[in-house]
């Protein structure tokens, strides 16, 4: 059966919270972000050398090193690197109600390959402000590098305040834009230790459309990887016997 908490509803303020995230990610968060923007710590399928070039290892301290200094209460930070196999942070922390039951928070540091196309100025690792300083360009600050950055000010929120919260996760993983190969194998690993009586996932790996209101995102599409080989024709044909079956009849 289920545990009922015995503390005391405790309601946030909802001002006092809203100006200690704008002032934690304004003064704090951001300027991390913008050193991530700068290493191109691209995920492991598009990278061959994502073991040697020391590129993950940078982001993943970058990361533990600032969830370190937000000081959270109770909290057991690690980061777990097994050969062969990318990095996964994790933030563990305990809770302070007697509810058995775990909140996960996801996220990865992992980055898409950038391309061509870029503004003139701009570039994937050269972080940019923008539009007042409301929007900060490069690759990864967005996705997925905010997600480590909100879960523990989420947190730290929640203790700046002395809001009682259950068990907390943080697993912030690294080859999420390669399919997550290595995730479910982190998942059985821990699913009888630290993921033990998970109840509430929350992905924090989606998008919204205006910040009016609060977006949630029930669901995602799937990926398929693998290799495409489209064969059309050995030579031309004649116009009148292939037009509009194949792209060019020559």
């Amino acid at each position: 059966a289920k545990k009922k908490s015995t503390h005391p509803l405790i309601i946030m303020d909802a001002e006092k919270t809203k100006n200690f995230v704008e002032d934690k990610f304004t003064n704090s968060a951001v300027p991390t972000l913008v050193e991530y923007i700068k290493i191109p710590n691209l995920s492991p399928a598009y990278d061959p050398d994502w073991e040697t070039n020391g590129n993950p290892e940078k982001a993943c301290d970058l990361i533990v090193n600032w969830i370190k200094a937000q000081e959270l209460k109770n909290a057991n930070i690690e980061v777990i690197k097994e050969p062969g196999k990318t990095h996964v942070i994790l933030v563990q922390i305990d809770g302070t109600t007697n509810n058995d039951h775990t909140l996960l928070f996801y996220g990865h540091f992992d980055k898409q390959p950038p391309f061509d196309g870029w503004w003139e100025g701009y570039g994937p690792t050269i972080p940019v402000f923008a539009e007042n300083d409301t929007k900060l360009y490069g690759r990864g600050g967005a996705d997925d590098g905010y997600a480590a950055f909100s879960a523990v000010t989420a947190v730290k929120s929640l203790q700046e305040q002395g809001v009682p919260h259950g068990r907390i996760v943080i697993l912030i993983e690294s080859c999420e834009e390669s399919g997550s190969p290595e995730l479910p194998y982190y998942l059985d690993k821990f699913k009888e230790t630290i993921l033990k009586d998970v109840e509430l996932v929350i992905t924090l790996d989606s998008g919204c459309a205006n910040y009016d209101q609060l977006w949630l995102t029930s669901s995602l599409r799937g990926i398929l990887v693998g290799t495409l080989r489209v064969k059309i024709l050995n030579e031309g044909v004649h116009s009148g016997d292939a037009s509009g079956v194949v792209p060019s009849s020559f």
